[in-house]
């Protein structure tokens, strides 16, 4: 696998999901290996804050779908994350699997992957549950390729939102000369 799709909306054909996919559809059609994941449907406990991961390197939570996720994501390449924005920020379920790895940030294991963050909003906050994303992105040391950002509330409403669409071909062809730069 080389680029990463999650979607962290609770809707498997929501905005975020349209986009998310959207970008990876683009990079697929240049001959680059994608994965998408949808965080609906799947069970992502919160960190307890028990510390066992600062001498284990790995979550110590076991019987839900992150080690799997956190799997995919140590192979890919190139993170493309998005999120819906739920009181001006990521959904809980995103903010999940993000806290969840700090369990990889102590020997840094996620470091040198690239990273795009996408965030969707009805009327406003997309900027700041944006920023949540790029705060992850920095910590765990990704080279940050950019964003896109969308408006829309009703399922696929996204898709008529140009600027959106725009920005999601242009981070996509910024993907697609990053894996395949002699294109």
């Amino acid at each position: 696998m080389t680029v990463l799709g999650i979607s962290g909306s609770m809707r498997k054909d929501g905005n975020t999901a349209h986009l998310v996919r959207g970008i990876l559809e683009r990079c697929k059609a240049e001959g680059i290996d994608t994965e998408y994941i949808t965080l609906a449907g799947k069970q992502i406990r919160p960190c307890i804050g028990c510390e066992k991961c600062a001498t284990e390197n790995w979550c110590a939570i076991e019987k839900d779908d992150w080690g799997d996720i956190a799997e995919q994501m140590l192979a890919c390449d190139v993170l493309v994350m998005g999120s819906p924005t739920y009181y001006y920020d990521v959904s809980g379920q995103l903010k999940n699997l993000i806290d969840r790895t700090y369990s990889l940030f102590h020997d840094r294991q996620l470091a040198g992957r690239s990273a795009v963050g996408v965030a969707v909003h009805a009327s406003s906050g997309n900027t700041r549950a944006l920023q949540t994303m790029e705060g992850f992105f920095s910590a765990h040391e990704f080279s940050y390729l950019g964003s896109v950002l969308g408006k829309g509330a009703g399922a696929g409403e996204v898709m008529d939102d140009p600027l959106a669409l725009t920005q999601s071909e242009k981070i996509a062809d910024v993907i697609i000369r990053l894996l395949h730069p002699s294109d």
